[in-house]
């Protein structure tokens, strides 16, 4: 069912499936996907209110201002609203990708709200250099002004923008899912209605240290699922340090919970959250 919120001045659109009163469970997607990412994961779920966002700039939820950020800490406010707003002071979280790092964010800084925690295909930003922070900025604030002025590209028909989408390690029939709520019509055809700022580099980047603070204090029961043929194993050379996190793999690439492996995702996700919260 589509839903939204408004949050500081803003609409954020959302998905939801399940009935208030049953276990409460938020979703956070990947970095330049939408809330229909989890569309096939909530065919196989049961007992849960499942609500998955667009977050900011993503979908069908509005751009930031023009001074607004994309960084993966501007979302927690958000997340922080969302729930209030739906009444949650305790839920599941559950994060792919980029939303997988803003959900551990989220869980260090709020852990009385986090009930459980899965995270899909990754769970912490990759650790950078303290010298590195001024090249860092300097690239922050050149993309800025790059992608404010940048005019998104047209195409002529949907299929179009889904065959791109495709050729970039992710199947058609979950390309279709995922750029059909990211795209708005326009005057010649289809263009993306997500911000062109999100590509661009973000102002700070967390240390190793910092990353590590961060997972210690998921004193949540954490159940980290990596992708056999996903991006986190590939790059993966950081401990998972939170004490009640379990690690364990799955079947498929870094949608896994998108195409073929989706049915044993679901498995693993009902069982871990399976008590009510």
């Amino acid at each position: 069912m589509e839903t939204e919120f408004q949050v500081y001045g803003r609409k954020m659109a959302a998905l939801s499936w399940g009935e208030e009163g049953q276990t409460p469970l938020l979703a956070l997607h990947g970095w330049l996907d939408n809330a229909e990412s989890f569309s096939p994961l909530a065919e196989h779920l049961r007992g849960f209110h499942l609500v998955a966002l667009d977050l900011a700039g993503h979908g069908r939820s509005d751009h930031r201002n023009a001074d607004g950020e994309y960084n993966i800490w501007s979302d927690l406010p958000d997340i922080l609203a969302v729930t209030g707003q739906l009444g949650w002071s305790s839920f599941h979280l559950l994060g792919h990708s980029r939303g997988a790092i803003i959900a551990s964010l989220f869980a260090s800084a709020m852990g009385e709200r986090v009930a459980k925690l899965v995270l899909l295909d990754a769970f912490s930003p990759m650790g950078a250099e303290p010298e590195d922070c001024p090249r860092q900025l300097a690239a922050y604030m050149r993309d800025k002004q790059r992608l404010l002025d940048k005019q998104s590209r047209i195409f002529v028909r949907p299929e179009d923008a889904i065959a791109l989408r495709a050729g970039k390690g992710i199947g058609p029939a979950a390309a279709e899912r995922i750029v059909r709520r990211n795209l708005k019509p326009c005057a010649g055809g289809w263009q993306w209605s997500t911000d062109a700022r999100l590509q661009g580099a973000s102002a700070f980047k967390l240390t190793a240290a910092h990353n590590a603070a961060i997972m210690s204090t998921l004193n949540m029961p954490t159940l980290l699922l990596l992708a056999e043929q996903g991006l986190a194993l590939r790059a993966e050379d950081r401990p998972v340090t939170g004490a009640n996190t379990r690690v364990e793999t799955v079947p498929g690439g870094h949608h896994c919970h998108m195409e073929a492996a989706t049915v044993v995702v679901a498995q693993r996700v009902q069982a871990f959250f399976g008590d009510e919260v």
